[in-house]
This record gives C-alpha cells, structure tokens and sequence, in this order.
C-alpha cells in the first residue's frame, strides 16, 4: 500500500468498508423487518412554505452531482479525453460548481426550515440532524476543492477512481490519498461518514423511492407525537 500510515489506514481503509457493510446490513435490515421506517414521514404536509424551495434545487444539484462522479468512476478514460480541450473541461468544472452550490442552498433552506418550524422539527431525528451536518460539510469541502484546487475531474479519474476500485477488488491501496490534501481528504472522510450514517435515517427510503409505488397498495399511515412537542 505504499508509504502509509495508520490513520491512513482507518480512514480510508477500515472506515470505507465499516460504512459499506453498515449500508448495507442496516438497510436491508429495516426494510425486512422495519418496512414502514422506509418513509420520509410526509414532512411536506407539516410545512410546505419552505419545503419546495428546499427540496426542488437540493435535488436537482445533488443528483447532477453525483451523476458526474458516477460517469468518472465507470468511465475515467472519456472524462479524460473530454478534458483535453480546453474550453470543456471548464464547461464541465463550472457545471459541478453550479450544481454544487444549488445543491447547497437548498440543503440550507432544508435545515433552516427544520430550526425555524416547529412542526418538522419534531420529525428531524438525531440521525438525520448529523447526516444533514456531513452532508453540509461534504458539500462544502467539495466546492472548496473544486476551486482552489482545480480540474476536478481530471484529479479524480485519475487518483479517486483507482483508489475507489482498489477497494472493490478488496486490494485497498490508499497511497495515492495519502498524498492529497488535507481540504480533499476530508471530503473523502466525510463521504464515507455520510454512507456509514445513512441507512439510520430517513434518507433511506431514497434507496427504494419511487418504484415499489408502482405495484405495492396503498397504505395509511399514522404517526403519533405529544402534543406538548407538536406545539
């Protein structure tokens, strides 16, 4: 694995396959015996005021996002050769920005709505204000990364692509990470932190939404608080 350290090590060794067995394990657990917990609880429906404006550009920027990390993952050698000229690879690095910082403002939005509204606030678990807080950092740090250390893509078809497969094929090699920054390494810590936590919120019903809706039957749900809490 090269020259390393143990903190190397646990962060982007032992703290990647934690998560990924987390995910895993603790999803497949509440959707076998935790069906109903697969639910955003309707959040909408105690605030919608803020809830589209929030929802809406988070969306939007996260997905567009994470489809651009995706495409390096699969496909690092067409990103490459995208980024030869010039004028595209600051077409493509400017689009991440902008959907980034979209994504970011509506993640604030979000947040902001469940300090400010009494009502959804009372739905926000423990769970999901820390991956709200990751996910704010994570965002964060990546539009740090994105202008201050530059070309992005290329940085990471290059370097987080075969660290990322190195974990796949069970034959981890971090020396490459070793070596960035500390800015880039959070943003990869923190990536990590964001699977492990994940599966315990409710996040997760992102993991089946919306397809079961096109063969399952209705349901009625009904969920309970005190009212001391509600007010």
């Amino acid at each position: 694995m090269g020259d390393t350290s143990v903190a190397d090590e646990l962060l982007f060794v032992v703290l990647p396959y934690l998560a990924i067995v987390l995910l895993v394990g603790v999803s497949w657990y509440r959707y076998a015996r935790q069906g109903f917990s697969y639910s955003a609880l309707a959040s909408q429906t105690l605030e919608n005021r803020l809830h589209f404006w929030g929802v809406v550009p988070f969306h939007w920027g996260i997905l567009v996002v994470l489809a651009g990390h995706l495409l390096a993952l699969v496909l690092p050698g067409s990103i490459l050769w995208w980024n030869t000229a010039e004028v595209r690879v600051i077409l493509l690095e400017a689009t991440g920005i902008a959907f980034a910082l979209l994504a970011l403002v509506g993640l604030l939005v979000l947040i902001a709505r469940r300090l400010a509204r009494p009502r959804p606030r009372v739905v926000w678990t423990h769970a999901d204000r820390l991956l709200h807080l990751i996910l704010l950092v994570q965002i964060v740090t990546g539009i740090l990364v994105a202008v201050t250390h530059g070309w992005g893509s290329s940085w990471f078809a290059t370097t987080a692509t075969p660290y990322l497969w190195s974990l796949a094929s069970l034959q981890p090699d971090v020396s490459r990470i070793a070596s960035l920054g500390v800015l880039i390494q959070l943003h990869i810590v923190t990536a990590w932190l964001f699977v492990a936590v994940f599966p315990f919120t409710r996040m997760v019903h992102a993991l089946v939404a919306p397809f079961p809706y096109l063969w399952r039957r209705p349901q009625l749900v009904r969920w309970w608080r005190p009212t001391s809490r509600v007010r």
